[in-house]
């Protein structure tokens, strides 16, 4: 059985219990250091939630959607904020640094797990094409470097990182903190000027701070409802990294104490920067100020005349980049190594280095973006949105996954057969359901959208169609990984 037997009472959500364990067991756990502090989980959580999407994205979703951009924000949050929270019970129901792949394989099987697992590849194989693109770009901003091939700068970007990914768990979880400090920093230093902006009523580019700028041109909708709707896809791609902080607890001592305080900052942490930053922004200055070619915070930071804050701004779009093509190497390697273990990825995927890293799973992510590099090569004017749409297939495909062995998971507690721990999602399982339907909903809003994103859509069918063709030919190993399996547990000596 992979499930345990139900020991104690489901406990209400609220009331200390202990934390519960499965009797699962994923090899993939195997031979992890507990390297990561309750420090690098807070802030990789925070880096989870802060990304380009708001340092650069926001500036042309403001000028599509106008003010209402923050309702977007905040109906996406809440969401993000569902996910992470249901993976964060299963995560003290039993931490796994194969995460959702792991619970995949417990809840709905060896098929479920391939899915979630090679959905999950493709989310961050695109997502790390777009991150080395993305520093590319941004690094081509200062003169010194402009010289220099797109593809040269993407390739080194992707060694830096990949080096320091391959040492050990502390060197990836040092270089997320200060990635993360950096990008907290920087938006706590832009919001201070401008609540100081707001509060003087000084004038931004000609504009008096207020209610005005936010209103007075059209209102919350200037251009209507489906403008606001058609950016939901765009911002849920903002949010994509939330659900790093539960691969993460695999390695960290004491997750039950750690965890549910990381994940519970995540709703004000997206209400504070990501609302309240948008706010603050349609306060400052009429949205069609903002355009899709320059950060919105650039764009009022200039217009008061703040020297270098182009350059500065830059930098920090470098560092989240910089930030998410690092989260993307470390959570494909433990996701695969979990695969590999069980037979559904190449065997070499599941290898370990003496720094008790995943290197095969890290090194196949790596490759994929190496072809990244190329793509910079041979387009490197639209190697970014190629990807990214990909990407948003990855991500909707993975929260789905989650959300699905959420529910599942709260079916078999109420069945008897397991028990939940006190840190639960709550409203199950009306929430699953409703995320679920969001979910379903973004895909359908994408359809919709006109480019890339609609022929994305029409790729989901290759996209199935490969999941299925690569699922017969796994299924084989996997049927002779778990035989093998079971006779080792047979023929173990019981205490």
């Amino acid at each position: 059985m992979s499930d345990r037997t139900l020991t104690a009472a489901d406990t209400p959500t609220g009331v200390s219990a202990p934390v519960t364990t499965s009797a699962h067991v994923d090899a993939g756990d195997a031979g992890y250091s507990k390297d990561l502090k309750s420090r690098h989980i807070n802030m990789i959580a925070i880096g989870g939630a802060i990304g380009t999407g708001l340092f650069l994205g926001a500036g042309g979703r403001l000028a599509n959607a106008g003010p209402s951009l923050f309702i977007a924000y905040a109906i996406c949050g809440v969401f993000a904020f569902f996910v992470v929270r249901a993976l964060g019970e299963l995560v003290l129901y039993r931490p796994s640094s194969g995460a959702f792949v792991s619970y995949a394989r417990e809840f709905m099987g060896e098929k479920g797990a391939f899915a979630a697992g090679w959905l999950y590849f493709l989310n961050w194989a695109t997502t790390g094409i777009a991150d080395i693109t993305a520093v590319a770009t941004y690094t081509h901003y200062w003169h010194l470097f402009s010289d220099i091939p797109q593809w040269v700068l993407a390739l080194i970007a992707l060694a830096v990182v990949l080096t320091v990914n391959l040492i050990s768990v502390k060197y990836f979880g040092e270089m997320e903190f200060w990635f993360a400090i950096i990008k907290v920093g920087a938006l706590v230093v832009f919001m201070a000027i401008g609540i100081f902006l707001l509060a003087s009523q000084h004038e931004v580019g000609g504009h008096t701070p207020g209610l005005s700028n936010m209103l007075g041109h059209g209102g919350l909708f200037p251009s209507g409802l489906m403008p606001m709707l058609l950016v939901i896809q765009g911002v849920v791609f903002a949010y994509a990294s939330v659900e790093l902080c539960g691969v993460a607890a695999g390695e960290t001592k004491n997750p039950e104490k750690i965890m549910p305080k990381a994940i519970n900052s995540i709703m004000w942490r997206v209400g504070l920067f990501y609302v309240g930053s948008v706010v603050l922004l349609t306060l400052l200055l009429p949205y069609n100020a903002f355009t899709g070619g320059e950060s919105p915070f650039v764009t009022v930071l200039s217009k008061i005349g703040v020297p270098y804050a182009a350059g500065v701004m830059n930098l920090v779009v470098l560092t989240a980049a910089l930030s998410s093509l690092n989260s993307g190497l470390y959570s494909t390697g433990r996701i695969l190594r979990s695969m590999a273990m069980s037979g559904s990825a190449p065997k070499f995927t599941g290898r370990m280095n003496k720094g008790q890293v995943p290197y095969g799973g890290i090194l196949l992510t790596a490759f994929f973006c190496v072809l990244g590099v190329g793509l910079n090569f041979v387009v490197p004017d639209n190697a970014f949105e190629i990807v990214l749409n990909f990407a948003a297939i990855g991500i909707i495909g993975t929260w789905g996954m989650i959300m699905l062995c959420s529910l599942l998971f709260w079916r078999r507690a109420k069945a008897g057969l397991v028990s939940r721990p006190a840190y639960r999602l709550p409203w199950a399982p009306y929430t699953q359901i409703v995320t679920l339907v969001f979910l379903a909903g973004v895909l359908g809003l994408m359809a919709a959208d006109k480019g890339a994103s609609r022929d994305t859509i029409l790729c989901l069918p290759l996209i199935a169609a490969a999941l299925v063709g690569g699922w017969f030919l796994v299924r084989g190993r996997v049927a002779r990984t778990q035989r093998e399996a079971e006779l080792r547990e047979a023929a173990t000596p019981k205490a």
